[in-house]
């Protein structure tokens, strides 16, 4: 049994067309509660990575959800990606979880209990590696699975990462290297597994979202479906500046280039790419190339407007230019 194959896309690679949702999202704002308990800091207006409200004494929550189709075989392996990539928006935004809760949509004729039980095992694994307590969730009958949390997270609401706040003259930090979109995508066409990606892919974003905030860092987002490409877009869109990326600094997993070369290109990263041309000098950089900047990424690292050690810089933001993303 292969669950990639009950799923017509795989992770992240899956989500909405960014400029699809752009258009679903254009002007709906959520009219202003009556009595609400908190103030609202960060809701729709940019995209950012999660929703978050002010309550008393000086705390922010920080809210998000996520889920998706399978990206791997193994259950339990997809379990543990999907809740990484969940916590990775709290972890974006300088937060840290506290709670979250499963979400789940299964094809109950079709895949025995035992695998979602091996899902939702793999998600309090790396639940209880982040501290945060997992507890409740939700579940659906549904021709093709999905799995996902909903997450609830505390930060400081005067040190939260946002993706509006890059200023020029800030470099780029990357904290994962790119390619998982194209090696997910050769996963569930031939069976072959990559144990390299399944491991950026669990790793959570922990560590890097508290040395960015430690850093004094304030700008930041993680790099998922949108591809490297589409989130910094979305960055240096709301920030009012340019971004220049260093193409040879790009980290990339082993393998990348090959399944891009043997044609493993989701549908997801093509659009992306589609998406950003318009605002993208590419400069003499190669098709295969500007593939793997826009593939579209499952658990993907942090996006950091800022230097954090041990992770390369592969940029730099500049003031507003002809072109919002330089390639060079």
């Amino acid at each position: 049994m292969r669950l990639t194959q009950y799923a017509q896309g795989g992770g992240c690679a899956c989500k909405i067309p960014p400029g699809e949702l752009e258009e679903v999202l254009a002007g709906l704002g959520a009219p202003a509660p009556r009595g609400a308990a908190g103030e609202l800091l960060v809701g729709l207006e940019t995209g950012d990575d999660a929703a978050v409200v002010r309550i008393e004494h000086g705390t922010a929550v920080v809210a998000t959800a996520d889920f998706f189709t399978p990206v791997v075989d193994d259950p339990y392996d997809w379990g543990r990606i999907a809740a990484a990539n969940a916590l990775s928006d709290v972890y974006a935004m300088g937060g840290r979880p506290l709670i979250g809760v499963n979400l789940l949509s299964w094809p109950r004729d079709v895949l025995p209990y035992e695998v979602a039980r091996e899902v939702l095992r793999g998600g309090a694994a790396v639940a209880a590696e982040a501290g945060c307590h997992l507890a409740g969730g939700h579940s659906v009958n549904d021709p093709e699975p999905k799995y996902g949390l909903a997450v609830t997270g505390i930060a400081d609401p005067e040190r939260l990462l946002r993706n509006e706040a890059g200023e020029a003259g800030r470099p780029l930090t990357l904290t994962k290297p790119l390619g998982l979109g194209v090696l997910n995508n050769r996963h569930k066409v031939t069976g072959e597994v990559f144990a390299e990606a399944v491991e950026v892919m669990t790793r959570l974003n922990a560590e890097a979202g508290r040395a960015a905030v430690e850093a004094g860092l304030r700008c930041a987002t993680d790099v998922t479906g949108f591809g490297l490409l589409g989130h910094l877009y979305k960055l240096a869109r709301a920030s009012g500046v340019s971004a220049v990326v260093d193409v040879a600094a790009v980290p990339y997993l082993a393998g990348a280039r090959e399944a891009v070369r043997d044609g493993y290109v989701p549908g997801g990263t093509r659009r992306n790419l589609d998406w950003v041309a318009p605002h993208t000098d590419f400069g003499r950089t190669d098709e295969a190339t500007r593939l793997l900047l826009a593939d579209a990424q499952t658990s993907g690292g942090l996006l950091l407007a800022g230097e954090v050690p041990g992770h390369p810089v592969i940029g730099e933001l500049v003031p507003r230019g002809e072109s919002v993303l330089i390639l060079r």
